[in-house]
């Protein structure tokens, strides 16, 4: 039996086999070659396969998702071993926003925590979306503070840094401000981007939003599958009644026509028969008075505005007008005839 075995954090590579210990071993010959093929194979299962989850190293901690959460930041070093949460043992860690993270399919988080003398904490949060749609989704739920540069998305205020590259959503805060600690969840952050290689590409859904004639305001796009979630940015209706799901995904943006800030909605359904039973359930729900009609004004004064295209839906929210919201209706109904949809 061989066993062949490449360490390649120190580039060591080496081979052993039965026949060489026996060798080396000439006086031994009470030990057996099943024996001892039996201890090399126990040795190296031990070191291989009973060896934790991560291996810490001097560059850090590489975890099962391709992610290295780095050893040390600007003083602040790595304490004790990451902690990690699947989907059923993440209420223990984060009991009351869990909700948030399940409802974009997390697989996984892991938790570093850095210490140094002297100063607050700095926490590491690495969430394995599965898909970066989700990891998109769940960094566009709250956006309010500047670009930092990081990732393929990301934004930092009041010590906490967000942000998502490819499968991957990182959020990086501190025990309590300060330019130190500050420049230090910085530099965790570009060291943890810096070691996701493969990058990811937003919802595509996103692209068929209307921007040429009516600008939205890009840090107000929300992407999301959970009616719950899009009721806490802008909410349609306690019940679920446009059917979202895991398999349904919905953007929701913001247009400013003046002082007047428009809503509007696109939902994309996996089926023609799906979309129809969601535009019945909100039409009946939403806008009863509407008949036969597709917009309403409603008590507000402002138009609400529905229509389907195939597995689409697409809503206008608090138009000051209907004329606005019908063009944006047509616009959207453009672009997905034009994609082809």
């Amino acid at each position: 039996m061989d066993l062949e075995v490449i360490q390649s954090g120190n580039n060591v590579s080496f081979m052993l086999t039965t026949m060489q210990c026996l060798q080396q071993y000439p006086h031994r010959p009470f030990i057996s070659h099943s024996v001892l093929s039996a201890r090399i194979f126990l040795f190296w299962f031990v070191f291989l396969f009973l060896i934790p989850y991560f291996a810490l190293c001097d560059e850090g901690v590489k975890m099962k998702m391709n992610v290295v959460l780095p050893s040390q930041a600007d003083g602040w070093k790595i304490s004790g071993q990451p902690s990690e949460h699947n989907p059923k043992t993440v209420f223990k860690y984060m009991n009351g926003a869990a909700e948030l993270y399940l409802a974009y399919n997390m697989k996984q988080l892991t938790v570093a925590r850095y210490e140094r003398h002297g100063y607050p904490t700095i926490t590491a949060e690495v969430f394995n979306m599965g898909s970066s749609e989700d990891a998109y989704g769940v960094f566009s739920f709250e956006r309010d503070d500047p670009e930092a540069g990081i990732g393929q998305g990301s934004e930092f205020g009041g010590g906490l840094l967000r942000f998502w590259k490819g499968h991957t959503f990182v959020s990086i805060y501190g025990d309590s401000p300060g330019a130190d600690i500050e420049a230090a969840t910085l530099n965790l952050g570009r060291q943890i981007a810096a070691s996701i290689v493969q990058s990811g590409k937003p919802p595509e859904i996103i692209s068929l939003l209307p921007d040429e004639h009516t600008p939205f305001l890009k840090k107000k796009i929300l992407f999301t599958r959970s009616h719950i979630l899009m009721n806490q940015r802008f909410f349609v209706a306690q019940k679920n009644v446009l059917e979202l799901a895991k398999d349904v995904e919905a953007v929701l943006c913001r247009y400013e026509a003046g002082k007047d800030k428009i809503h509007f909605l696109l939902v994309k359904y996996p089926s023609q028969i799906k979309a129809e039973s969601a535009f019945l359930s909100f039409k009946n729900s939403y806008m009863p008075e509407a008949r036969q009609k597709n917009s309403v004004k409603t008590e507000n004064n402002k138009w609400t505005v529905a229509e389907k295209y195939k597995g689409y839906i697409m809503i206008v929210f608090d138009s000051p007008d209907e004329v606005l919201a019908l063009k944006l209706i047509r616009n959207t109904n453009e672009i997905l005839q034009r994609e082809g949809v």
